[in-house]
């Protein structure tokens, strides 16, 4: 299970995750995401991911599209800063490539 909580305020969004970054709970964020940009694109979105408790391979992609489209992640535990940054710099990688 993964539960999205989105606080807007007058600076943008905050983006609260909780639980399983998996399967088809990935599948909702990125459909979650994908309506927030329809909204509007020049919004600073903050993703806090401290308490979202595993992350698969689908998860990691919809993480790394985020960044690349401009979200700024947070996280408190070892495992998931390390994955934030390893993702962060594939994005850059690829930004590169372009």
């Amino acid at each position: 299970m993964l539960r999205i909580t989105v606080v807007d305020n007058p600076e943008g969004e905050k983006w609260i995750l909780q639980g399983q970054l998996t399967g088809e709970f990935a599948s909702e964020l990125s459909t979650t995401w994908r309506s927030s940009l329809d909204r509007s694109t020049d919004r600073v979105r903050i993703v806090d991911l401290s308490e979202v408790t595993s992350i698969d391979r689908n998860g990691e992609e919809i993480l790394r599209r985020m960044i690349h489209q401009g979200a700024r992640c947070v996280a408190t535990g070892i495992y998931t800063r390390h994955l934030l940054e390893e993702l962060q710099a594939r994005t850059q990688r690829q930004n590169e490539d372009l």
